[in-house]
């Protein structure tokens, strides 16, 4: 199987994880899943759907003792067929938006927002 991207999985960490959860449910009109913990730590993941016996990215929500959401210099985009549809739900999410839908000239289009943990997002889309 051909590795089309080098990025495999992504954290995103969050103070509140039951309300991280419901905003990106919203935001994105998907489902999060509850994953188990099998350590003895202090952690709680919600992921985002996937199928790890694919290549590409997948990742979820983590609330970790002694990890503070927001502030941190990884942005995460997330794949949309038109980036608009995902903007006009971040408020009514909870969330707030920091750059409406921009074009990145060839490549695109990208939206920039902050979720309800104070974390910047990035939805991509062609058109």
């Amino acid at each position: 199987m051909k590795k089309p991207n080098a990025s495999v999985w992504f954290e995103i960490y969050v103070d509140d994880i039951k309300r991280a959860a419901t905003f990106y449910e919203n935001v994105l009109d998907t489902q999060l899943k509850s994953l188990p913990n099998p350590t003895n730590d202090s952690i709680q993941m919600m992921s985002f759907s996937g199928d790890m016996e694919r290549y590409g990215a997948n990742g979820a929500l983590v609330q970790m003792e002694g990890v503070k959401a927001g502030g941190n210099s990884t942005l995460v985009y997330f794949g949309s067929e038109d980036c608009t549809t995902e903007e006009q739900r971040v408020e009514k999410a909870g969330g707030k938006i920091f750059k409406p839908k921009m074009s990145i000239g060839e490549f695109g289009f990208i939206s920039l927002f902050f979720d309800t943990e104070g974390n910047m997002i990035g939805v991509h889309s062609m058109k």
